[in-house]
């Protein structure tokens, strides 16, 4: 019986000490510290931010420069662009030059008062630039404009 009572304090007391062992010294986090993920996200939103305008153009073009002034926009326009071989792109999908007035039409949500960009290469041929220009002006659309580069120091 003695050896029964001995045994069970024994036991008793090594119970004791190792659950004052576990909240005294190290206790287990029941927490997640978020500071890490904060500041990770926070990096990537920056990243984010700085490099979604350097992604907006989408045919690779050699604009011509000029000294004109930058337009002023409200909304994002539509963009023509004409690549040196004379293909015409809307956005980033290349179309037929006589399918160029129907799918502006179905595009424009703002209809014949929709702002129009349109940037052609340096080395296309002028009048494919004016053949799209008048296209564009003898269906009605009003706000139609020539995209270029700031001219750099000669």
């Amino acid at each position: 019986m003695g050896m029964s009572s001995g045994g069970g304090g024994g036991g008793g007391a090594g119970r004791s000490s190792r659950r004052s062992r576990r909240r005294g010294g190290a206790a287990v986090m029941a927490e997640i510290n978020v500071t890490p993920m904060v500041d990770v996200m926070l990096v990537l939103l920056i990243i984010f931010m700085v490099a979604a305008p350097m992604l907006t153009v989408g045919v690779p073009l050699d604009l011509p420069q000029t000294q004109a002034q930058a337009v002023s926009q409200d909304h994002q326009p539509l963009v023509i662009s004409i690549n040196n071989q004379g293909q015409v792109f809307i956005q980033d999908t290349e179309i037929q030059f006589d399918e160029l007035v129907p799918k502006l039409q179905a595009i424009a949500k703002a209809g014949y008062d929709e702002r129009i960009f349109v940037r052609g290469d340096k080395t296309v041929d002028y009048g494919t630039v004016m053949k799209v220009m008048g296209r564009l002006s003898g269906a009605g659309f009003k706000r139609v404009a020539l995209v270029s580069e700031v001219e750099q120091g000669n």
